[in-house]
């Protein structure tokens, strides 16, 4: 902060005010104290020549209000910090304000940051070494002009707004008119009666309000309603009653405030009618229900309707399985015809025959097994979607699988010129829960497909990987055409070719459908990803799970008399019934920790029936999917036969479905195993059954 330098006696009077510091005595006192009060002042102060309106001196007040630093003020006029448009009212102001000793005023002024700020102005004039100056004291009144300005705005805010409010009590109270008409109408005519229950937990308990619509509803006056004690519960349906007393004692127990339930109201004229009701509780302080404001809403007709349709998607179902029963009887009565059709063919072709002949034969031939395939397929879908397809679920060895595919699709392959790969190195040998043969013939399809729409030359590729989920994807790509994607939704519609019906290359249609179908059948998930010009992708994955031996732990050495046989005990015979090898082998296998078990396999159940009457085993284990005769009807012979009856039998099976478990038992069965087989479980059971005492066993005529 400068040294201001006040007047002194040698001064012109030409440059001097009417009174100066100067001319006060202990001058150098008062300059002393007027330099601490301009330097310490909290307000923005300044002083600035008259002539040229430039700055002299600022204080540090005025250098925080307006931003400028000292050096910027003392480069800058007085005009620099106000808007251009008060530029000529302060030069007017300036000297019409020369006289007089001090001037006052508003004015406006510019912030270095360009925001203009309102100022409440006092002014001196004075001698500043020896030049004619204004000593300037500024307040910040912006806050007090903006809230005057709002103080004006809002009274003549509230001048319109006592206006509007007069207006609009005028048009309120025609629209509460309005509005109480409407209530009324709607009261009235509308679809819900509304009603108020009063004493809700006492018997005295009776509807203090009923709007006047339940007379349309539901053929009532209100004043058969008001007052009546127990009216709703009275005229509920028989059938309903306990169901809502039980539903809204609990509501009220769990003190809800709103619920809602749906039963059967008796109208004046003796029907029923269907009520959706909506409640809205309100208890008092103790917690106890107060009463209860509720709506009822007639909702016979969507009843009606939910029935309706009810009835049609059974009928649908019916007409569906009535369809997958006549394409199954057709598919078998076609074959018989079409044995003699082939047998015959195949039988002619063995004779010496012209070339001519031999043509027209092998066109029969190819027809012949083109129709014989479309009756397979056609009686796969129909079982799968009649929910009758035989799916045997069990530990899968991809690696085999994909292998014998491979084998199968070479020969294939190389007559059409298409090199054929089986994914590079085999990875780890994984598991799949699946059926061994439907997997086999979704891979068959997946790989004669890509070889047949693939061109000379072409590539298809078969792998298998672990998906992050714990699942296994086998995929078949091939550098074929590819699929547009407009036809891709079409893709697994039975009988859909997508334009190859108008090609040489041969199909039905119906392979990718029924694909699709025994992939979801098995658990698994079936897709394909296709890029136009470059190939298509088919894929799809099962559950990974352990191989069968996988659960099997190194066998200790029993002590006689153990959980195992008695080492002195007879030969035990266990009869297993079951078509698949695989489950044969594993079970063989298990018995050879049970030293004093032989196993009599049989892989068709009258076979493991006439096997089971002629030597009587102390055991059976009994598959429900088999070739001649299902499982549960051998199960029921077994039980039908004096000489089996007694004998214990164990289901074992990829059904785990609780009503066919429970269905079982209840036949007969002693036990029921599902796969993958617990070997654990299985021994202990194994043990159970064969630990019975001698004379409790059927004799055996071996």
């Amino acid at each position: 902060m400068g040294i201001l330098p006040l007047g002194r006696p040698g001064d012109s009077p030409r440059k001097r005010p009417r009174a100066t510091f100067a001319e006060a005595p202990h001058n150098a006192a008062l300059q002393s104290a007027f330099q601490v009060m301009f330097a310490n002042n909290p307000l923005p102060m300044w002083v600035y020549d008259l002539e040229t309106l430039q700055f002299l001196e600022v204080n540090e007040a005025a250098i925080a209000q307006y931003g400028y630093s000292r050096a910027e003020f003392l480069a800058m006029r007085i005009a620099d910090i106000r808007p251009s448009e008060d530029v000529p009212r302060l030069l007017a102001n300036i000297e019409r304000t020369r006289p007089p000793l001090q001037a006052s005023g508003e004015w406006r002024h510019r912030r270095k940051d360009a925001r203009i700020i309102d100022v409440q102005i006092t002014s001196h004039i004075l001698d500043f070494a020896g030049r004619r100056a204004s000593l300037v004291v500024a307040w910040d009144i912006t806050q007090r002009k903006q809230a005057e300005q709002e103080a004006r705005e809002s009274a003549k805010s509230f001048h319109a707004l006592n206006a509007q409010l007069e207006q609009r009590v005028l048009e309120q109270t025609a629209e509460l008119r309005e509005a109480k008409a409407f209530l009324e109408t709607l009261v009235t005519q509308g679809p819900s009666v509304i009603f108020k229950l009063d004493g809700v937990d006492t018997p005295t308990r009776a509807m203090t309000y009923i709007s006047p619509n339940i007379e349309r509803i539901l053929g009532y006056r209100p004043e058969e309603v008001l007052g009546v004690s127990g009216f709703w519960e009275a005229h509920l349906h028989p059938e309903d009653r306990e169901r809502l007393r039980a539903t809204t004692a609990a509501a009220l127990r769990e003190r809800r405030t709103q619920f809602d339930q749906e039963g059967r109201i008796r109208h004046k004229d003796g029907s029923y009618r269907w009520m959706h009701s909506i409640f809205r509780v309100e208890y008092d302080q103790s917690g106890a229900p107060a009463s209860i404001f509720g709506y009822d809403r007639d909702v016979t007709d969507r009843r009606a309707a939910e029935a309706a349709i009810k009835e049609a998607k059974l009928e649908a179902e019916r007409a569906n399985q009535a369809k997958s029963e006549f394409l199954s009887r057709m598919s078998h009565e076609l074959r018989t015809p079409l044995n003699a059709i082939l047998g015959f063919a195949q039988l002619l072709g063995m004779d010496s025959l012209s070339s001519q002949q031999s043509e027209n034969l092998e066109y029969i031939l190819k027809g012949g097994r083109y129709l014989l395939e479309l009756i397979n397929e056609v009686l796969d879908i129909a079982r799968i979607e009649a929910g009758r397809l035989a799916i045997s679920l069990e530990p899968v060895a991809t690696r085999e699988a994909v292998e014998g595919v491979l084998d199968l699709m070479r020969p294939v392959a190389a007559e059409m010129n298409v090199q054929l790969n089986g994914g590079g190195p085999s990875p780890p040998e994984r598991y799949i829960l699946a059926d061994a043969q439907r997997l086999k013939q979704v891979l068959l399809n997946f790989l004669s497909n890509a070889i047949k729409y693939n061109h000379r030359g072409g590539i298809v590729t078969l792998g298998y990987e672990e998906t992050p989920a714990g699942r296994l994807r086998i995929e078949v790509s091939d550098t074929g055409p590819g699929i547009p994607p407009d036809k891709m939704e079409r893709l697994f519609i039975p009988f859909e070719r997508l334009g190859a019906e108008r090609t040489s290359t041969e199909g039905t249609g119906l392979g990718l459908a029924l694909s699709k179908r025994l992939v979801e059948a098995m658990g698994g998930t079936l897709g394909v990803e296709s890029t136009v010009g470059k190939g298509s992708t088919f894929w799809a994955e099962f559950p990974v799970v352990k191989g069968p031996l996988a659960r099997l732990t190194p066998h200790q050495p029993e002590e006689p008399g153990a959980d195992g046989l008695d080492a002195s005990s007879d030969i035990a015979t266990v009869l297993y019934v079951e078509d698949n090898l695989s489950n044969l082998e594993l079970i063989q296998r298990l018995l050879t920790r049970r030293p004093g078990v032989r196993l009599l396999p049989a892989m068709q159940g009258q076979l493991g029936f006439d096997l089971a009457r002629r030597h009587h085993p102390d055991l059976i284990l009994l598959d429900l999917h088999l070739p001649d005769i299902p499982g549960d009807e051998v199960l029921r012979r077994l039980q039908a036969a004096p000489d089996t009856q007694n004998v214990p039998v164990v289901v074992i099976s990829a059904d785990a479905t609780p009503s066919r478990i429970a269905r079982l038992l209840a036949a007969g069965a002693w036990q029921y195993l599902t796969k993958p087989l617990d070997v654990k479980r299985f021994l202990a059971l194994l043990d159970e059954a064969l630990k019975a005492p001698k004379g409790g066993r059927a004799a055996r005529s071996d």
